[in-house]
C-alpha cells in the first residue's frame, strides 16, 4: 500500500493516524420490511413525476450529430460485411479441406 492510498484511507476514516485499521461501527444493511399498502405507495414515484424526471434526464444527454451517427453506422456496416465475408471464406476453406481429408 503506497502513501497516497494510506492518506486516502485516513481521510475516509478507514485507518487511524498510526496506520492501523480504525475501529468503527459497521452500518447494518437495511432489513427487508413487510410492505403494507400505505408504505408501498409512499416509496413509489408517481407515473407523471417519473416521466417528468425522464424528460429532464433526456435533455441532459449529449446526443450525437447526424454526421456522427452516419459515420458510426457506416463503420459498423463495413465491419459487418468484412467479418461476414471472412467467416464465409474460412467456412468454405475448412469444408473443402475436410472433404479432401476424408474423401481418400
Amino acid at each position: 500500500m503506497n502513501r497516497e492510498t494510506k492518506r486516502l484511507m485516513q481521510r475516509q476514516g478507514q485507518v487511524g493516524p498510526d496506520g492501523e485499521p480504525a475501529a468503527g461501527t459497521r452500518r447494518q444493511p437495511p432489513r427487508a420490511q413487510a410492505r403494507t399498502g400505505t408504505q408501498a405507495t409512499a416509496d413509489r414515484t408517481k407515473p407523471v413525476e417519473f416521466l417528468r424526471e425522464v424528460r429532464g434526464e433526456l435533455r441532459r444527454v449529449a446526443w450525437p450529430t447526424r454526421s456522427e451517427t452516419i459515420n458510426a453506422s457506416l463503420v459498423v456496416l463495413i465491419a459487418l460485411v468484412v467479418l461476414t465475408a471472412l467467416i464465409f471464406v474460412m467456412d468454405t476453406a475448412f469444408a473443402h479441406f475436410m472433404l479432401f481429408l476424408f474423401k481418400r
